[in-house]
């Protein structure tokens, strides 16, 4: 299985994934026969696109712990999901506030995806059976250093709460947007009124980088 796990990987990740064959084996050989969220096909989406395709990075903890929700991009749900997360109910908040543009038709967050955007949660996948298991075994080590080569090449980051924080603490100050978590507990202590998507495209502009293209339909 972990044969076809890398085969989910643009042909520009490969390089960087030689250096963790041993880890995501151990990983490969734990998930494989627990109940997991993304589904296993989509645990890396977010590798699925070209490295230098990204020109920003938002960092999540880990899947949506809700069956059917996660698509291996941090943040996107399905589609067909119509009782949105009410963290992602307060990001299509910001993001009407911030961009001018519509309130968007579903979760799915593909099109950022397409447009340069790298959804990266720390933890790619998640046992539904013991929530918390899988943000100790491993995964962090392969997205810090994704997260680091994704910073190497120019990328903006925008960081949402302590725990991505954490994850993005070494990045430049000129290359992060930091504000608290769109959860309910905390989008009222600094995440709205943040203005993300604008400012990531002012910092890209500014570094001689196009800017994203944020519609979502």
């Amino acid at each position: 299985m972990l044969v076809s796990l890398l085969e989910q990987i643009d042909q520009s990740w490969r390089g960087f994934f030689t250096s963790y064959a041993d880890l995501l084996s151990e990983i490969d050989n734990l998930i494989r026969t627990q109940r997991i969220a993304p589904s296993y096909e989509d645990i890396f989406k977010v590798f699925a696109y070209p490295i230098e395709r990204y020109r920003v990075v938002i960092v999540g903890q880990d899947p949506y712990p809700t069956p059917g929700y996660a698509t291996g991009l941090a943040f996107s749900v399905s589609p067909s999901i119509t009782q949105l997360p009410v963290s992602l109910k307060n990001i299509f908040t910001e993001y009407r506030t911030d961009t001018g543009l519509a309130y968007p038709k579903n979760g799915d967050l593909t099109r950022w995806a397409e447009n340069g955007v790298a959804l990266l949660n720390g933890s790619l996948t998640l046992n539904l059976d013991s929530k918390a298991e899988h943000l100790k075994i491993g995964w962090q080590q392969i997205t810090g250093a994704a997260l680091e080569l994704l910073i190497s090449n120019g990328c903006v980051a925008i960081l949402w709460g302590s725990q991505a924080q954490k994850m993005g603490a070494k990045i430049p100050e000129s290359q992060k947007i930091q504000s608290a978590h769109p959860s309910p507990l905390s989008a009222y202590r600094g995440f709205f009124g943040s203005k993300p998507f604008s400012k990531s495209n002012q910092m890209l502009v500014e570094s001689g980088l196009a800017p994203v293209n944020w519609e979502l339909k």
